[in-house]
């Protein structure tokens, strides 16, 4: 069988299918369906300072070829993953990330510190969130705003440090170079994109908040664009994501430059689509007499 090994950061994934934070929990859920440590990896639901609630009204809305979420980041907080949720993630064996957001620069630093000594892999640095002491504006959207929260969190934690992008930002590419610099050990790229829905019956938005994140294979062309130019201008690893539903995918997304993959939106469509990935790259690389990704990553 081929050799599906990632070293992502100095940890050596047993494949490149790492489940994308927001759509997966902590992991228990979907394993009650199949093996997950069979996965390379899990990135944490996203995790806040403090606990979140998250958005009212409607949160998930079917588009064509995607999905629109507008969850607002509910989760647990910080002490209450640490309490509740920790013990069982930690337990996991496969690559496990932790994905930190917060609306504050303190929230960031503050919560990479109560995590820095805990029992997992990765921090994975969701700077999509709104900077609320700033205008609400996402800390992914100007290079210079984050690089200052990841210079602080990189201060703030020895664990490896991925930053995860917004497709909203004003240059992705510089973006990434700037996390680069700052000390980040790899970069994630693509968030969801920033989208409107109308219900047209009741003239008005479909969700509460107006806007919401755009998934899945609709976003899948310009997320491939956006891994492309970033693989080609840093030396750390590059995750790709954005509308992956198949190991072919999965190949453009390494083809383009990418270290490994996360999956999401697809977990919706079939939860067991992260095993089924799997399988399809084994045969898929078996079948073109490919022995390792490092043959084809990188090489458009």
């Amino acid at each position: 069988m081929a050799d599906l090994k990632v070293n992502l950061c100095g940890i050596e994934l047993k494949n490149p299918i790492i489940m994308a934070s927001g759509t997966f929990g902590f992991g228990r859920e979907y394993g009650e369906i199949y093996d997950v440590n069979s996965l390379g990896g899990i990135s944490s639901k996203g995790l806040t300072f403090e606990k979140r609630d998250g958005n009212n009204g409607l949160r998930v809305y079917e588009t064509p070829s995607g999905m629109m979420n507008s969850v607002g980041l509910e989760n647990p907080g910080v002490k209450g993953f640490i309490k509740n949720e920790l013990p069982s993630f930690s337990k996991l064996d496969t690559c496990r990330i932790v994905n930190l957001g917060g609306g504050c620069e303190d929230d960031y630093v503050e919560g990479a510190r109560l995590l820095n000594d805990k029992d997992f892999d990765i921090v994975e640095l969701n700077i999509s969130c709104p900077n609320v002491k700033h205008g609400g504006m996402a800390f992914g959207i100007k290079s210079e705003v984050a690089r200052e929260v990841v210079r602080a969190v990189r201060k703030a934690t020895s664990k490896p440090l991925i930053v995860k992008l917004s497709p909203n930002a004003e240059d992705i590419v510089e973006m990434a170079r700037v996390c680069e610099e700052e000390g980040a050990d790899g970069v994630s790229l693509v968030n969801t994109f920033k989208a409107l829905a109308i219900d047209v019956e009741n003239r008005r938005p479909v969700f509460e908040n107006i806007t919401a994140g755009l998934s899945g294979p609709a976003i899948k062309p310009i997320a491939l664009r956006m891994v492309y130019e970033v693989s080609k201008a840093v030396k750390i690893p590059v995750i790709g994501m954005g509308g992956i539903m198949s190991a072919r995918d999965v190949i453009e997304f390494i083809m383009a430059g990418a270290a490994c993959v996360q999956i999401g939106t697809a977990n919706f469509v079939n939860p067991t689509i992260g095993k089924e990935i799997i399988d399809e790259l084994n045969y898929y690389m078996d079948s073109r007499g490919i022995k390792s990704l490092d043959e084809i990553r990188g090489i458009i």
